[in-house]
């Protein structure tokens, strides 16, 4: 059963009207300071008559979770326990961190466990935000509501005249597009979604004072992207993306937000108390081959997998316009931080990667990067630390990808050869790359280096990542005099997977002397010894994915087993 919930996209700036049935939306509580717990539970909420839809959800809500405010620089240890009944894993998205406090499929929390993430708050002031990342499972658990926003502030946001006052002129808008079934559950699936929710919230409603107010708009779908504008295309600023303020304000009538993007606007209603206006997304303008604008019909014959939003405008959440606050903000500066980009000189190397599909005439799939789907056992990259890397996006598919990488921002240098748009130019970490599009970005590989435990990259349109468009890199320290090689020919280890016994062979040699140690998903050392013999007893060891790191003649091995 498809639900539709469309508002009418022609009502304009209005007085404020019953017309619809509209609620508030809720702006989520913070949770500060360098230590921090969130609960990860499973709840229910009432969208519809008839059965509540289940969710899951951090702290006391029943859907979503708290607000993080953090400040750079700050020491943060998190706890997060896990009571949903099922493995997950929590993923600071946009973070600057170590792999192993990242989150990604490898650093799983089982039914019942506990993580304790511990890192310091590296990146500059930007909206970032936090959902379950575990491998298959990432769109189910995600659109029910697991997931919540992180503000970063830093002493250069803080000189400038912004508004920041959390709730009061400064508001997270996290804007969900979901696909409910006719037992009003929400599917993983995103092609025929119709029911709009804002802070989870159907028909939303915000109050907002007549002044500069500050929108960190975060598209948290697990597949349609939004052309956010104004109704009466009233012109805003676009002040920050994924991963800091920009330069300067840009003045625009529309910004488009691919799923995991955030951007950080600033909308002046001064003198339209008594008023209210619509963010609303110009879907009527997003190309054919993005999800949201019009429907392309499926290859092979098959049906079109339609929404009733595709390639329409629509309302998204109504603004009512209250008097002003005290000490309002009503300019909007004309500059903001400063970025020194690195230069394509710099580059010590382009990393070319083209999306495919099985059928290149598909549009739902499955779709991969360089041919390959993702394996958890295979590291597609080792990339030196400190490298400062051009990768080079190449869509081969007919449907619009949105790119995110782990561990960095980047800058885009350009769509197809052009600059991108203005508000583009700011660091990111996720890009809409548009079917036979390349878009190509520049970026540093700094401060962490991992052998073991990787970070990811992969689509963020969920049902894509889940089905294995994502791939896997890790980062090789720079270390005098030795070299990190993944398991080749050179070396066996088998049999994978194992119950017993891993054997160990190096070349013709069965007996050489080596050291070792096995990682457990957690990044702690579970088992470790110096050997002369062909063979490792995990015997002892509990059943899950592991990484065996082997040393001989100044060389590091690297290889996953699991642990059956």
């Amino acid at each position: 059963m498809i639900r539709r919930i469309v508002l009418s996209a022609a009502l304009g700036i209005c007085a404020f009207s019953s017309t619809y049935a509209q609620n508030a939306i809720p702006i989520p509580d913070t949770l500060t300071g360098n230590a921090i717990t969130l609960n990860m539970h499973r709840d229910s909420v009432q969208f519809f008559p008839g059965a509540k839809s289940q969710t899951y959800s951090f702290n006391q809500y029943h859907y979503l979770g708290p607000t993080l405010i953090l400040n750079k620089n700050q020491p943060l240890s998190i706890t997060v326990n896990n009571t949903i009944g099922d493995t997950t894993t929590i993923h600071w998205h946009g973070m600057h961190v170590s792999a192993i406090n990242d989150g990604g499929p490898h650093t799983m929390i089982k039914d019942g466990d506990t993580w304790n993430p511990q890192f310091t708050v590296l990146n500059h002031a930007a909206m970032f935000w936090y959902h379950p990342h575990f491998h298959g499972k990432t769109a189910k658990q995600a659109i029910k509501g697991a997931a919540g926003v992180i503000i970063v502030r830093d002493n250069e946001e803080a000189t400038l005249a912004l508004p920041r006052k959390y709730g009061v002129d400064d508001y997270p808008i996290i804007v969900q597009s979901v696909q409910f079934d006719a037992q009003n559950q929400a599917m993983p699936l995103g092609m025929q979604d119709s029911t709009l929710l804002v802070n989870g919230t159907i028909n939303p409603m915000l109050a907002i004072p007549a002044q500069v107010v500050r929108l960190r708009l975060l598209n948290a779908s697990g597949e349609r992207s939004f052309n956010f504008g104004f109704t009466g295309n009233k012109q805003f600023s676009v002040i920050g993306s994924d991963g800091a303020l920009l330069t300067a304000p840009v003045t625009t009538t529309r910004v488009r937000v691919a799923p995991g993007e955030r951007y950080e606007i600033l909308l002046d209603v001064s003198g339209m108390n008594g008023q209210s206006i619509y963010l609303m997304s110009y879907a009527s303008e997003i190309p054919m081959g993005t999800q949201g604008g019009p429907t392309m019909p499926m290859g092979m014959g098959n049906p079109p997998m339609d929404s009733p939003l595709n390639g329409v405008d629509f309302n998204i959440l109504q603004l009512n316009v209250v008097p002003a606050t005290t000490g309002a903000i009503t300019t909007i500066p004309t500059t903001l931080v400063a970025h020194t980009p690195w230069q394509e000189q710099q580059a010590n190397i382009t990393r070319p990667i083209r999306f495919t599909a099985a059928n290149m005439m598909v549009m739902d799939g499955p779709f991969f990067f360089n041919d390959s789907t993702f394996n958890m056992m295979r590291i597609d990259y080792q990339i030196p630390q400190d490298n400062i890397e051009i990768w080079s996006l190449t869509n081969q598919t007919m449907v619009a990808h949105p790119f995110h990488i782990h561990d960095v921002q980047f800058y885009v240098l350009d769509r197809d050869g052009n600059p991108p748009p203005a508000y583009e130019r700011g660091l990111k970490d996720v890009v809409m790359v548009a079917p036979n599009q390349t878009v190509r970005f520049i970026t540093k590989f700094e401060d962490f280096a991992d052998t073991i435990v990787p970070f990811m990259f992969h689509c963020h349109i969920l049902m894509h990542e889940d089905a294995g468009m994502m791939g896997q890199f890790v980062i090789v320290p720079k270390v005098t005099g030795l070299t990190v090689t993944p398991i080749t020919s050179g070396i066996k280890i088998y049999p994978n997977p194992t119950n017993n016994n891993l054997t160990v062979r190096f070349g013709d040699n069965p007996a050489a002397t080596f050291n070792y140690r096995i990682v457990n998903a957690m990044g702690q050392t579970v088992q470790s010894a110096t050997l002369q013999q062909s063979y490792i007893d995990v015997a002892s060891l509990p059943a899950g994915f592991y990484q065996l790191v082997i040393e001989q003649d100044h060389k590091l091995y690297v290889s996953k087993f699991l642990k059956q």
